[in-house]
């Protein structure tokens, strides 16, 4: 078995080495059609432009986005530079250089690459997908009996921040860099899905589908890996499940299919402030032009965030989003499953955690009223402050460089779930009402604590679970996404997640400060 393991370690390297090679590679030839092509499409006036476009790559061969990039955007921010010194702001072009680098590789790309993609599909994510599966699938073999093995977790290269840690933490962060800073790189990758995207949504593949295409794929190779760990626990086997159904169906498949119906992109289970742009002035106004449908999908926005969400907190705590719909927790819960033990439990990382989260929701939540007023007042200025120039700041800071490059690139290194524990606004509003008004709660029996310490270890959201474990007294608190996997390494059965009646709550003062109470009677409520 392990000689199958390895067989398939090296299978894998070669995909994900092949992959990791392709935005430097390929030919691009960019003939007069494509040209004319990218002035329509973007409905350029630009006479500065046209011409630097037909002398600089029009009838031109190049070896890698790399040398044809740089001319594109060159080209393009000198003639907005000079349309703005003449005042000539019709002929500004506001297509992103980098946004339009990337159109032009994609119409222009020739070789075998362009000319392969099931080949090349077959070398890079089925290569991935074979080692990946003959890496785990033998450990239904070598862990023997039923039951959570994590033993010599800190003595793996691949767990315990080691060398195998770092390579993934470096291919994380490159691939989110290419996604958000540099997508013209990302085209090559785009021909390896084409065939998919048109099937779909009846268009060529964008940088965003091979993200979202990876996404669905990652989750569902490391949910094979989860079904195996924790085959003897129903509760994991199911959320698993459940993430990779709403990941799969709702965020990737829905969209997709929406567009070839002409219908505007939208994810039904993304909610206000997760999905920050939903009030944006240029998503509003697509909503309403878009009939019946857009109405409905503002409304049901709407209703999502101000109803649907507080009910189901707190009947269910905010397990039923974070672990069980949420695609950032689907990840985490997959991909990130082998490091949720660097999850930082001092206090500390706390006092940082409580500032930083909110901190983020306020952010949201400021700019989304910043949103609505100059979207109702036609005005671009909310106390000479540019709305748009917030919008920006925060889809670059959070939308980006912390949901993206750190959120995710950053599992090998801080743990799982560095995003939504210390940034993500839905989970920062979500555990307001977990606090304060929910029903749910994890139930520990100190009697029976043996003081492991595998609860803390394996907590991701860095709670001190033994802590509470050891004095008898409920977990109730707003950072916990209900994962359940405290319960599932426990070896005594201490903790169980339930939901209950309030009054049925120990409340942490009461066992704290030795208060008159007498635990028993409220445990015996419940």
């Amino acid at each position: 078995m392990k000689v199958l393991q390895n067989i398939g370690i090296v299978i894998f390297l070669v995909g994900l080495s092949t992959f990791a090679a392709l935005p430097l590679l390929g030919t691009f030839k960019v003939d007069k059609t494509i040209v004319q092509e990218i002035v329509s499409d973007n409905s350029i006036k630009s006479e500065l432009f046209i011409q630097d476009l037909e002398t600089k790559i029009q009838d031109k061969e190049f070896n890698g986005i790399q040398s044809l990039s740089p001319i594109i955007v060159s080209a393009l921010a000198n003639a907005n530079a000079t349309h703005r010194k003449n005042k000539e702001y019709k002929k500004v072009i506001y297509t992103k250089g980098r946004d339009m680098a990337g159109s032009i590789a994609k119409k222009s790309g020739v070789g075998f690459i362009a000319e392969n993609k099931g080949l090349m599909w077959f070398l890079t994510f089925g290569l991935g997908i074979i080692g990946a599966l003959l890496f785990i699938v033998p450990q239904v073999v070598l862990l023997g009996p039923k039951g959570i093995k994590n033993d010599g977790i800190y003595h793996q290269s691949s767990t315990n921040k080691g060398w195998i840690a770092w390579l993934v933490f470096i291919f994380l962060v490159s691939f989110y860099l290419v996604l958000y800073f540099r997508p013209e790189y990302a085209t090559n990758w785009t021909y390896l899905v084409d065939p998919i995207s048109e099937s779909l949504s009846g268009n060529p593949a964008g940088h965003w589908f091979v993200y979202g295409f990876m996404y669905c794929i990652v989750m569902s190779v490391m949910a094979v890996r989860m079904y195996i760990k924790y085959r003897n626990n129903i509760y994991q086997v199911v959320r698993t499940t459940s993430v990779l159904f709403f990941q799969i169906v709702f965020a990737f498949l829905i969209p997709e299919i929406m567009v070839r119906l002409q219908m505007p992109y939208y994810d039904f289970k993304n909610a206000f402030p997760l999905d920050y742009d939903f009030f944006f002035q240029w998503n509003l106004k697509t909503l309403l032009d878009s009939g019946g449908i857009g109405i409905f999908i503002l409304f049901w926005g709407i209703i999502l965030t101000l109803v649907i969400v507080p009910v189901m907190v707190y009947f269910f705590g905010k397990r039923w989003y974070c672990s069980w719909v949420c695609g950032c927790g689907g990840l985490a819960e997959t991909l990130g499953d082998p490091y949720r033990q660097h999850s930082d439990k001092s206090l500390f990382a706390w006092k940082v955690e409580r500032w930083l989260i909110h901190g983020v929701l306020l952010f949201a939540v400021v700019m989304t009223g910043m949103t609505l007023y100059s979207f109702f007042s036609e005005t671009g200025t909310v106390l000479g402050i540019k709305t748009q120039s917030v919008q920006n700041v925060y889809s670059l800071a959070v939308g980006s460089i912390f949901a993206g490059v750190i959120g995710t690139g950053f599992y090998p290194i801080f743990g799982n779930r560095v995003w939504c524990r210390f940034g993500c606004p839905l989970a920062a509003y979500l555990g307001f009402v977990q606090r304060f008004k929910s029903r749910f709660r994890i139930t520990t029996n100190g009697g029976q604590c043996i003081s492991c310490g595998n609860c803390s270890t394996y907590c991701e959201q860095g709670i001190d679970v033994r802590a509470y474990a050891q004095k008898g007294e409920n977990i109730v608190r707003s950072s916990c996404v209900g994962c359940g996997v405290c319960s599932a390494v426990c070896p005594r059965g201490v903790l169980k997640l339930e939901n209950g009646p309030e009054k049925g709550r120990i409340n942490s003062k009461d066992v704290l400060l030795g208060n008159d109470v007498n635990l028993m009677d409220l445990v015996n409520k419940k």
